[in-house]
């Protein structure tokens, strides 16, 4: 190794660590203030039509010099379309067509112009890099006295070169409404489950009810515990602390391993609801430990070993409690839930047909499992595997298999950049819903824990049908976004 090539790799080391330090900290207060608005507001397109955005600068903004780059991918896994544009002039266009249903997903990014710095800022700056890496490493002083005129950086060394910001993630459906499942459901799936079902109809329930303390005025809350198939239903159940008899809300909460909240049922019930917060796993809801954080993988081999067997049956075991309490109307239950909730809703609703009044659920994770195969990526559970024991395993719990049998109204809220709980799948599973259905885009969301400023939609529409609901309405689902569309756009 000659004493230039060690001289060059010390710059470029002191270089790279400059570039990851103050250049990063830098440049963030120079990522430009961009505005994206879709073609369309709601963000859905038909076939063949123009799918795109404007894009401005704020009023008041500079207009940014740098360049910027956009990748189209469709249904976030295949590039479809690259390009970039500059808003030299303020305004650009990001568009294009597509002429079969997906959901499109584009990221664009910012490249700063590089900077040249001038020749006394030059100097000074090698003047300073020579004698910090003299410093760290002493041995250089000897070689940059043999070099005097070697410079750790090139006389052009462009500040900006390293730096490449996201500046958005778009999201837009093209034909949503005719996206259909990836690959058909198990040949014996509905066989699988009435099996189980007819199982779990020979456990008795054995319900136990702990009286608990609590702060919310006006309510009783109870921890409780129901025999199940193979496991036991854990979870907080509240209800108004007056006589008479309530509507039922159940809720089925989202991925992890974590405590409940008395407050999440507690806080229902005071608006009149029966609430039963099922907790995910077999624990004790206010320990939230004894379940590893990989379970989805677990028994992932076999539908009767995975662990979403046992939580789908102490899901519909919650149903069966809750439709033979004698504190519920006799008349609604509604199902709710967030990403892997939402995911226990639908797959609950589809077990249990006729015997559900609505389902509401925000970002419902576990649909089009094997989605990767077909051209979409998959959300969580994540099986990016290509072991076909896992892919065949996952058909019986997608909720895109349990969709045909749902006869509730169903209302599902999905986000349009979602990478836990994709919008392809979300809408795959309402086109296969034969109950009536609505849809709640939230066009610039990722899943609700990344963004949660994006849910505005979903917390406005779901509290204003529960507050219907809990006074004895219905859930009559908008259906504008739902009902297929096939008119090509010229």
């Amino acid at each position: 190794m000659t004493p230039a090539t060690t001289l060059t790799r010390a710059g470029r080391a002191f270089a790279l660590a400059l570039a990851g330090s103050v250049l990063p900290f830098a440049a963030s207060a120079a990522i430009p203030k961009v505005i994206f608005t879709p073609l369309h507001a709601d963000g859905i397109y038909r076939l063949g039509g123009k799918v795109g955005w404007t894009v401005t600068v704020p009023p008041g903004a500079p207009d940014p010099r740098g360049r910027f780059a956009y990748t189209i991918k469709r249904n976030d896994l295949d590039v479809v379309r690259t390009g970039s544009f500059s808003l030299a002039t303020g305004r650009a266009t990001i568009a294009t067509t597509f002429d079969a249903p997906a959901m499109l997903y584009v990221v664009v990014d910012y490249e700063p112009s590089p900077t040249a710095i001038s020749r006394a800022d030059y100097l000074a700056l090698n003047r300073g890099l020579k004698a910090l890496l003299v410093k760290t490493d002493p041995s250089l002083r000897r070689l940059f006295a043999r070099y005097p005129h070697y410079q750790p950086l090139a006389p052009q060394f462009p500040f900006g070169a390293f730096a490449e910001h996201r500046v958005a993630t778009l999201g837009a459906a093209v034909a949503p409404t005719l996206l259909r499942p990836s690959v058909p459901a198990p040949s014996d799936f509905l066989q699988f489950w009435s099996g189980k079902l007819a199982a779990l109809a020979k456990v008795p329930m054995r319900a136990k009810l702990t009286p608990l303390p609590t702060a919310q005025a006006g309510v009783r809350l109870y921890r409780i515990r129901l025999m199940s198939l193979g496991s036991d239903v854990r979870g907080y159940l509240a209800m108004p602390a007056r006589a008479g008899r309530f509507p039922a809300l159940i809720i089925y909460q989202y991925a992890g391993v974590y405590p409940l909240r008395t407050a999440w049922a507690t806080n229902r019930a005071a608006q009149g609801w029966l609430t039963f917060d099922v907790d995910s796993h077999d624990i004790d809801p206010a320990s939230g430990t004894g379940v590893p954080q990989d379970y989805p993988s677990i028994g992932d081999h076999s539908p009767g070993t995975s662990y979403f067997l046992d939580m789908y049956l102490r899901d519909t075991r919650a149903l069966q409690y809750i439709r033979r309490s004698s504190y519920w109307n006799g008349k609604t239950v509604v199902l709710t839930g967030l990403s892997m909730g939402g995911q226990q809703s639908l797959a609950t609703a589809g077990l249990n047909p006729g015997k559900v009044s609505a389902v509401i659920v925000d970002e419902p994770s576990g649909a089009d499992m094997n989605g990767l195969a077909h051209g979409r990526r998959p959300g969580y559970p994540f099986y990016t595997t290509t072991d076909p024991a896992v892919l065949r395993t996952a058909g019986y719990f997608d909720t895109v298999n349990f969709a045909p049998r749902i006869t509730a109204p169903t209302l599902i809220a999905m986000g349009f950049i979602d990478t836990t709980a994709p919008p392809a799948g979300l809408w795959t599973v309402l086109n296969e819903i034969p109950a009536p259905k609505e849809a709640v885009p939230l066009v610039d969301s990722d899943h609700m824990n990344i963004t949660p400023d994006e849910q505005a939609p979903w917390s406005q529409r779901s509290e204003e049908l529960l507050a219907a609901l809990a006074h004895g309405g219905t859930f009559v689902p908008n259906q504008a976004l739902t009902r297929p569309a096939t008119r090509r756009v010229r």
